[in-house]
């Protein structure tokens, strides 16, 4: 799932990856969660104003639903320009 959210003058850029791990026994492949991936670029630049930063819920562990990992991407985008870039 991705999303591009404007704000003010910004494009915040919100992927969300699923995280597989195994678990249990032999081939049991289950889906722990998912992390966001955040990118901040100059609204309708093609290049981002530094490197991607992916973030997972507190203590680094993913976010329960992609729901959340995608809200929880945008909020933290909007402070990165909020606390980078605002006068």
């Amino acid at each position: 799932m991705n999303r591009t959210y404007h704000y003010h003058g910004f494009d915040v850029e919100v992927a969300v990856e699923a995280d597989f791990s195994w678990l249990g026994g032999r081939s049991a492949l289950s889906s722990l969660g998912y992390f966001a991936v955040v990118r901040v670029c100059k609204e309708g630049a093609a290049l981002a104003v530094f490197s991607p930063l992916r973030f997972g819920d507190s203590p680094g562990k993913p976010f329960f639903s992609e729901a959340d990992a995608l809200m929880a991407g945008y909020s933290a985008g909007r402070r990165i320009v909020d606390d980078l870039f605002s006068s």
